[in-house]
Protein backbone atom coordinates (compact mmCIF):
# COMPACT_ATOMS: atom_id res chain seq x y z
CA UNK A 1 0.00 0.00 0.00
CA UNK A 2 0.92 3.28 -0.33
CA UNK A 3 0.38 6.24 1.63
CA UNK A 4 -2.04 9.14 1.22
CA UNK A 5 0.66 11.82 1.19
CA UNK A 6 2.17 9.64 -1.74
CA UNK A 7 -1.36 9.51 -3.36
CA UNK A 8 -1.27 13.19 -2.98
CA UNK A 9 1.52 14.06 -4.63
CA UNK A 10 -0.02 11.79 -7.80
CA UNK A 11 -3.27 13.84 -7.82
CA UNK A 12 -1.76 16.92 -7.59
CA UNK A 13 1.18 16.62 -9.72
CA UNK A 14 0.90 20.56 -10.78
CA UNK A 15 1.11 21.92 -7.37
CA UNK A 16 3.79 19.67 -6.23
CA UNK A 17 6.11 20.64 -9.66
CA UNK A 18 7.04 23.79 -7.97
CA UNK A 19 10.12 25.81 -9.19
CA UNK A 20 12.25 24.41 -6.15
CA UNK A 21 13.61 20.68 -6.30
CA UNK A 22 12.78 18.43 -3.18
CA UNK A 23 16.06 17.82 -1.20
CA UNK A 24 16.64 14.43 -1.89
CA UNK A 25 16.95 15.67 -5.36
CA UNK A 26 19.80 18.02 -4.82
CA UNK A 27 21.91 14.70 -4.01
CA UNK A 28 21.11 13.69 -7.14
CA UNK A 29 22.89 16.76 -8.59
CA UNK A 30 25.95 16.47 -6.89
CA UNK A 31 26.57 12.87 -7.30
CA UNK A 32 29.59 12.15 -8.97
CA UNK A 33 27.20 9.24 -10.94
CA UNK A 34 25.72 10.30 -14.06
CA UNK A 35 21.82 11.37 -13.56
CA UNK A 36 19.26 9.26 -16.01
CA UNK A 37 15.49 9.89 -15.64
CA UNK A 38 13.37 7.20 -16.91
CA UNK A 39 10.04 7.46 -18.72
CA UNK A 40 7.53 4.18 -18.83
CA UNK A 41 4.14 3.37 -18.23
CA UNK A 42 2.64 -0.13 -18.62
CA UNK A 43 3.89 -3.88 -16.75
CA UNK A 44 6.30 -4.16 -19.26
CA UNK A 45 8.03 -0.98 -18.61
CA UNK A 46 8.57 -2.00 -15.14
CA UNK A 47 10.79 -4.94 -16.52
CA UNK A 48 12.85 -2.00 -18.09
CA UNK A 49 13.00 -0.39 -15.04
CA UNK A 50 13.52 -3.30 -12.91
CA UNK A 51 16.59 -3.90 -14.95
CA UNK A 52 17.58 -0.22 -14.57
CA UNK A 53 17.56 -0.21 -10.64
CA UNK A 54 19.52 -3.56 -10.40
CA UNK A 55 22.56 -2.16 -13.01
CA UNK A 56 22.44 1.43 -11.00
CA UNK A 57 22.84 -0.86 -7.39
CA UNK A 58 26.08 -2.59 -8.96
CA UNK A 59 29.71 -1.73 -7.26
CA UNK A 60 30.98 -0.78 -10.43
CA UNK A 61 27.82 1.40 -11.83
CA UNK A 62 28.39 4.86 -13.46
CA UNK A 63 24.35 6.16 -13.14
CA UNK A 64 21.70 6.55 -10.99
CA UNK A 65 18.23 7.16 -11.44
CA UNK A 66 17.02 10.64 -10.72
CA UNK A 67 13.43 10.65 -11.36
CA UNK A 68 10.85 8.38 -12.74
CA UNK A 69 8.08 10.07 -15.37
CA UNK A 70 5.29 7.76 -15.74
CA UNK A 71 1.07 8.33 -16.94
CA UNK A 72 -1.40 10.02 -14.25
CA UNK A 73 -2.90 7.63 -11.83
CA UNK A 74 -6.26 6.25 -13.76
CA UNK A 75 -9.57 4.56 -12.69
CA UNK A 76 -8.32 0.65 -13.20
CA UNK A 77 -9.66 -2.73 -11.95
CA UNK A 78 -13.06 -3.63 -11.19
CA UNK A 79 -13.27 -1.10 -8.40
CA UNK A 80 -12.41 1.37 -10.61
CA UNK A 81 -9.76 2.63 -8.25
CA UNK A 82 -7.86 5.61 -8.89
CA UNK A 83 -4.35 3.57 -9.41
CA UNK A 84 -0.82 4.68 -10.16
CA UNK A 85 0.53 3.24 -13.18
CA UNK A 86 2.30 0.22 -13.06
CA UNK A 87 5.82 1.74 -13.35
CA UNK A 88 4.71 4.34 -10.53
CA UNK A 89 3.13 1.02 -8.06
CA UNK A 90 6.76 -0.61 -8.95
CA UNK A 91 9.02 2.34 -8.12
CA UNK A 92 7.58 3.10 -4.97
CA UNK A 93 7.57 -0.94 -3.67
CA UNK A 94 11.16 -0.11 -4.75
CA UNK A 95 11.09 2.46 -2.02
CA UNK A 96 11.81 5.33 -4.51
CA UNK A 97 10.62 8.40 -3.28
CA UNK A 98 7.50 9.91 -4.23
CA UNK A 99 8.80 13.37 -4.63
CA UNK A 100 10.70 11.85 -7.76
CA UNK A 101 8.00 10.20 -9.61
CA UNK A 102 6.35 12.65 -11.89
CA UNK A 103 3.14 12.17 -13.40
CA UNK A 104 2.21 15.17 -16.14
CA UNK A 105 -0.85 14.92 -18.03
CA UNK A 106 1.35 15.95 -21.14
CA UNK A 107 4.94 15.84 -21.42
CA UNK A 108 5.39 19.69 -22.24
CA UNK A 109 4.18 21.13 -19.29
CA UNK A 110 6.21 23.83 -18.29
CA UNK A 111 6.10 23.36 -14.40
CA UNK A 112 7.28 19.55 -15.06
CA UNK A 113 10.08 20.99 -17.62
CA UNK A 114 11.34 23.02 -14.97
CA UNK A 115 11.65 20.01 -12.43
CA UNK A 116 13.21 18.01 -14.92
CA UNK A 117 15.78 20.81 -16.14
CA UNK A 118 16.59 21.41 -12.47
CA UNK A 119 17.38 17.82 -11.95
CA UNK A 120 19.82 18.23 -14.95
CA UNK A 121 19.48 14.69 -16.13
CA UNK A 122 22.44 13.46 -18.53
CA UNK A 123 20.38 10.91 -20.31
CA UNK A 124 16.93 9.92 -20.58
CA UNK A 125 15.19 6.42 -21.04
CA UNK A 126 11.93 6.00 -22.58
CA UNK A 127 9.90 2.39 -22.62
CA UNK A 128 6.34 2.58 -23.87
CA UNK A 129 5.91 5.90 -21.62
CA UNK A 130 2.74 6.53 -24.01
CA UNK A 131 3.33 10.53 -24.13
CA UNK A 132 4.88 12.56 -27.26
CA UNK A 133 8.11 14.22 -26.31
CA UNK A 134 8.69 17.76 -27.49
CA UNK A 135 11.79 19.55 -28.43
CA UNK A 136 11.35 21.36 -24.99
CA UNK A 137 11.93 18.24 -23.41
CA UNK A 138 14.43 16.88 -26.00
CA UNK A 139 16.90 19.77 -25.47
CA UNK A 140 17.20 18.95 -21.67
CA UNK A 141 19.56 15.69 -21.32
CA UNK A 142 22.30 16.49 -23.32
CA UNK A 143 22.95 12.41 -23.90
CA UNK A 144 19.80 12.22 -25.70
CA UNK A 145 16.79 10.06 -25.04
CA UNK A 146 17.02 6.63 -26.67
CA UNK A 147 13.89 4.70 -26.57
CA UNK A 148 12.95 0.97 -26.54
CA UNK A 149 11.09 0.05 -29.46
CA UNK A 150 9.69 -3.35 -29.97
CA UNK A 151 10.19 -4.04 -33.53
CA UNK A 152 13.61 -4.09 -36.01
CA UNK A 153 13.18 -0.27 -36.80
CA UNK A 154 12.63 1.13 -39.52
CA UNK A 155 10.09 -1.37 -39.91
CA UNK A 156 6.57 -1.40 -37.64
CA UNK A 157 7.12 2.64 -36.20
CA UNK A 158 4.19 3.71 -34.71
CA UNK A 159 2.30 2.81 -31.53
CA UNK A 160 1.12 -0.71 -32.49
CA UNK A 161 4.70 -2.57 -33.35
CA UNK A 162 3.99 -6.24 -31.86
CA UNK A 163 0.35 -6.10 -32.85
CA UNK A 164 0.74 -5.17 -36.61
CA UNK A 165 3.92 -7.34 -36.90
CA UNK A 166 1.48 -10.51 -35.67
CA UNK A 167 -1.62 -9.86 -37.64
CA UNK A 168 1.20 -9.12 -40.92
CA UNK A 169 2.34 -12.80 -39.69
CA UNK A 170 6.05 -11.97 -38.77
CA UNK A 171 8.26 -15.15 -38.25
CA UNK A 172 10.91 -12.68 -36.61
CA UNK A 173 10.60 -9.41 -35.32
CA UNK A 174 12.58 -8.00 -32.67
CA UNK A 175 13.64 -4.68 -30.47
CA UNK A 176 15.32 -1.87 -30.72
CA UNK A 177 17.71 0.79 -28.85
CA UNK A 178 17.38 4.52 -31.09
CA UNK A 179 17.53 8.23 -30.11
CA UNK A 180 14.10 10.12 -29.78
CA UNK A 181 14.00 12.69 -32.41
CA UNK A 182 10.82 14.79 -33.22
CA UNK A 183 9.44 12.43 -36.39
CA UNK A 184 7.92 9.18 -34.89
CA UNK A 185 10.28 5.79 -34.11
CA UNK A 186 12.93 7.70 -36.75
CA UNK A 187 15.86 8.37 -34.43
CA UNK A 188 19.46 6.83 -35.56
CA UNK A 189 19.67 3.32 -33.91
CA UNK A 190 22.03 2.33 -31.42
CA UNK A 191 21.10 -1.54 -31.48
CA UNK A 192 18.98 -4.35 -32.71
CA UNK A 193 18.32 -7.37 -31.24
CA UNK A 194 16.16 -10.36 -33.82
CA UNK A 195 13.71 -12.49 -31.91
CA UNK A 196 12.15 -15.85 -33.69
CA UNK A 197 8.23 -15.23 -33.81
CA UNK A 198 6.12 -18.88 -32.35
CA UNK A 199 3.09 -19.02 -34.44
CA UNK A 200 1.04 -19.58 -31.70
CA UNK A 201 2.84 -16.33 -29.01
CA UNK A 202 0.40 -13.52 -28.44
CA UNK A 203 0.61 -9.74 -28.27
CA UNK A 204 0.86 -9.83 -24.81
CA UNK A 205 3.38 -12.47 -24.10
CA UNK A 206 5.57 -11.52 -27.36
CA UNK A 207 5.46 -7.41 -25.50
CA UNK A 208 6.68 -8.53 -22.95
CA UNK A 209 9.46 -10.88 -24.09
CA UNK A 210 10.42 -8.23 -26.48
CA UNK A 211 10.80 -5.77 -23.66
CA UNK A 212 12.80 -8.29 -21.49
CA UNK A 213 15.48 -8.22 -24.55
CA UNK A 214 15.39 -4.52 -24.69
CA UNK A 215 16.06 -4.54 -21.15
CA UNK A 216 19.64 -6.26 -21.55
CA UNK A 217 20.54 -4.74 -24.71
CA UNK A 218 20.09 -1.06 -22.83
CA UNK A 219 22.42 -2.09 -19.78
CA UNK A 220 24.65 -3.60 -22.25
CA UNK A 221 24.70 -0.59 -24.22
CA UNK A 222 24.49 1.91 -21.41
CA UNK A 223 28.26 2.38 -21.06
CA UNK A 224 28.28 3.51 -24.90
CA UNK A 225 25.39 5.55 -24.19
CA UNK A 226 26.97 7.23 -21.49
CA UNK A 227 30.74 7.76 -23.28
CA UNK A 228 29.20 8.91 -26.27
CA UNK A 229 30.38 6.20 -28.55
CA UNK A 230 26.81 5.06 -29.61
CA UNK A 231 25.72 8.36 -30.51
CA UNK A 232 28.87 8.44 -32.94
CA UNK A 233 27.78 5.49 -34.12
CA UNK A 234 24.46 5.00 -34.54
CA UNK A 235 22.99 3.79 -37.60
CA UNK A 236 20.76 6.29 -39.79
CA UNK A 237 17.26 4.66 -40.53
CA UNK A 238 16.79 3.47 -43.84
CA UNK A 239 13.57 5.60 -45.12
CA UNK A 240 12.80 3.29 -47.95
CA UNK A 241 12.25 0.74 -45.57
CA UNK A 242 9.98 1.93 -43.00
CA UNK A 243 6.72 0.51 -43.00
CA UNK A 244 4.08 1.67 -40.48
CA UNK A 245 1.86 0.51 -37.26
CA UNK A 246 -1.12 2.73 -36.52
CA UNK A 247 -3.34 2.43 -33.60
CA UNK A 248 -5.87 -0.37 -33.62
CA UNK A 249 -9.23 0.71 -33.20
CA UNK A 250 -11.96 -1.33 -31.35
CA UNK A 251 -14.04 -1.55 -34.86
CA UNK A 252 -10.71 -4.13 -36.26
CA UNK A 253 -11.37 -6.42 -33.48
CA UNK A 254 -14.24 -8.40 -36.16
CA UNK A 255 -13.74 -11.42 -37.88
CA UNK A 256 -14.94 -11.86 -41.17
CA UNK A 257 -14.86 -16.19 -42.55
CA UNK A 258 -14.68 -15.30 -45.72
CA UNK A 259 -10.76 -14.11 -44.85
CA UNK A 260 -8.48 -17.46 -44.67
CA UNK A 261 -7.75 -18.99 -41.38
CA UNK A 262 -4.06 -18.11 -41.41
CA UNK A 263 -5.00 -14.48 -41.75
CA UNK A 264 -7.90 -14.55 -38.69
CA UNK A 265 -5.66 -17.05 -36.84
CA UNK A 266 -2.88 -14.17 -37.05
CA UNK A 267 -5.40 -11.33 -36.17
CA UNK A 268 -6.39 -13.16 -33.01
CA UNK A 269 -3.20 -13.71 -31.65
CA UNK A 270 -2.43 -9.77 -32.61
CA UNK A 271 -5.72 -8.72 -30.89
CA UNK A 272 -5.12 -10.39 -28.04
CA UNK A 273 -5.21 -8.72 -24.37
CA UNK A 274 -6.92 -5.56 -25.95
CA UNK A 275 -9.01 -5.12 -28.74
CA UNK A 276 -9.78 -8.56 -28.92
CA UNK A 277 -11.16 -10.75 -31.60
CA UNK A 278 -15.39 -11.16 -31.86
CA UNK A 279 -17.24 -12.82 -34.47
CA UNK A 280 -21.37 -13.42 -34.49
CA UNK A 281 -22.63 -16.60 -34.98
CA UNK A 282 -25.75 -18.27 -35.91
CA UNK A 283 -27.76 -20.58 -33.79
CA UNK A 284 -30.40 -22.95 -34.85
CA UNK A 285 -32.05 -24.55 -31.73
CA UNK A 286 -34.19 -27.32 -32.48
CA UNK A 287 -37.44 -26.00 -32.79
CA UNK A 288 -35.98 -24.30 -35.74
CA UNK A 289 -35.60 -20.81 -34.44
CA UNK A 290 -32.53 -18.83 -35.36
CA UNK A 291 -30.52 -16.44 -32.71
CA UNK A 292 -27.35 -14.36 -33.30
CA UNK A 293 -24.44 -14.93 -30.95
CA UNK A 294 -21.75 -13.05 -30.07
CA UNK A 295 -18.24 -14.74 -29.51
CA UNK A 296 -15.48 -13.08 -28.15
CA UNK A 297 -12.10 -15.83 -29.93
CA UNK A 298 -9.50 -16.19 -27.86
CA UNK A 299 -6.99 -18.74 -28.41
CA UNK A 300 -6.97 -20.76 -32.35
CA UNK A 301 -5.23 -22.74 -34.55
CA UNK A 302 -4.90 -23.15 -38.60
CA UNK A 303 -6.92 -26.47 -38.99
CA UNK A 304 -6.45 -29.13 -41.85
CA UNK A 305 -8.13 -28.47 -44.88
CA UNK A 306 -9.61 -30.94 -45.03
CA UNK A 307 -11.98 -30.52 -41.94
CA UNK A 308 -14.35 -28.94 -44.33
CA UNK A 309 -17.43 -30.34 -46.63
CA UNK A 310 -18.47 -27.94 -49.91
CA UNK A 311 -21.83 -28.84 -48.80
CA UNK A 312 -21.76 -27.49 -45.69
CA UNK A 313 -19.59 -24.38 -46.04
CA UNK A 314 -21.51 -22.66 -42.90
CA UNK A 315 -21.78 -25.44 -40.33
CA UNK A 316 -19.35 -25.15 -37.41
CA UNK A 317 -18.91 -28.26 -35.68
CA UNK A 318 -16.48 -29.81 -33.24
CA UNK A 319 -13.72 -31.54 -32.59
CA UNK A 320 -11.38 -33.47 -29.99
CA UNK A 321 -10.93 -29.88 -28.20
CA UNK A 322 -11.66 -27.23 -30.93
CA UNK A 323 -14.64 -25.59 -32.43
CA UNK A 324 -13.91 -26.00 -36.29
CA UNK A 325 -15.06 -22.81 -38.43
CA UNK A 326 -14.88 -23.01 -42.32
CA UNK A 327 -13.04 -20.10 -43.88
CA UNK A 328 -11.92 -18.41 -46.63
CA UNK A 329 -10.20 -20.47 -49.38
CA UNK A 330 -11.52 -23.38 -48.09
CA UNK A 331 -9.76 -23.06 -44.84
CA UNK A 332 -10.78 -24.35 -41.32
CA UNK A 333 -9.67 -22.02 -37.80
CA UNK A 334 -10.44 -24.36 -34.88
CA UNK A 335 -11.04 -22.36 -32.18
CA UNK A 336 -10.08 -23.87 -28.60
CA UNK A 337 -10.93 -21.24 -26.40
CA UNK A 338 -14.38 -18.23 -26.47
CA UNK A 339 -15.76 -15.87 -24.06
CA UNK A 340 -19.52 -15.18 -23.95
CA UNK A 341 -20.52 -11.07 -23.26
CA UNK A 342 -20.19 -11.32 -18.96
CA UNK A 343 -18.82 -14.23 -18.39
CA UNK A 344 -15.53 -15.78 -18.27
CA UNK A 345 -13.19 -17.92 -20.81
CA UNK A 346 -14.37 -21.14 -21.57
CA UNK A 347 -12.70 -23.91 -23.81
CA UNK A 348 -14.44 -24.87 -26.64
CA UNK A 349 -15.27 -28.14 -25.69
CA UNK A 350 -17.90 -26.89 -22.69
CA UNK A 351 -18.86 -24.38 -24.96
CA UNK A 352 -20.07 -27.25 -27.43
CA UNK A 353 -21.24 -29.36 -24.38
CA UNK A 354 -23.36 -26.12 -23.29
CA UNK A 355 -25.34 -26.01 -26.85
CA UNK A 356 -27.07 -29.21 -26.06
CA UNK A 357 -27.42 -29.76 -30.08
CA UNK A 358 -28.08 -26.59 -31.28
CA UNK A 359 -26.56 -26.18 -34.47
CA UNK A 360 -23.86 -23.40 -35.45
CA UNK A 361 -23.22 -21.41 -38.31
CA UNK A 362 -20.89 -19.00 -39.59
CA UNK A 363 -22.60 -15.48 -40.74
Amino acid sequence: MYSTSMLRRFFCFNAAASSSVAPSSAAAITSKKKSLVFLGSPQVSATVLDALFNASAAPSSSFEIAAIVTQPPSRRDRGRKMMPSPVAQYALDRGFSADLIFTPERAGEETFLSSLRALQPELCITAAYGNILPTKFLNIPPLGTVNIHPSLLPLYRGAAPVQRALQDGVKETGVSLAFTVRALDAGPVIAREIVEVDDQIKAPDLLALLFAEGSKLLVHKLPSIFDGSAKVNAEPQDDSKVTLAPKISPEESWLSFDEEALVLHNKVRAFAGWPGTRAKVLVDDKSGNHNILELKIITTRVGPDDKIQRNDVNDITSVEDALVFPCGGCTTLEVLEVQLPGKKVTSAASFWNGLRGQKLKTL
